[in-house]
């Protein structure tokens, strides 16, 4: 079970002159939302340079990622780069667990 919520983003931030616009906005689990910040791009640690981030409603999914047994793998730079800022094989449930807890989305678990 996952208890991930979703959060909408601005896919672009509005420091970086995103606008509040459905163009620019997307519906993202709260983690990745949190850790993506206001990023625009990334290292990809396997050539050093710098990636952009992948864009929602510009890049094909497809293109840059793919799902294997479970898990999302990247194709590209522009997939490593973001798979590896946005953790999309690592989330930690107990991490998850606390995060929901602390913003208040849900009620801490009891026994």
């Amino acid at each position: 079970m996952t208890w991930a919520l979703h959060t909408i983003d601005h896919i672009i931030a509005e420091k970086h002159g995103g606008a509040t616009a459905a163009d620019n906005l997307a519906l993202a689990c709260t983690l990745c939302n949190s850790r993506k910040g206001s990023d625009l791009a990334s290292i990809d640690e396997q050539t050093g340079f710098i990636e952009p981030l992948y864009h929602p409603r510009r890049d094909r999914w497809s293109d840059h990622f793919q799902l294997a047994g479970g898990r999302i793998e990247p194709r590209t730079a522009m997939g490593r780069a973001t798979t590896r800022l946005l953790h999309f094989n690592n989330t930690d449930p107990v991490q998850e667990l606390e995060l929901l807890v602390a913003i208040g989305s849900i009620r801490e678990p009891t026994a």
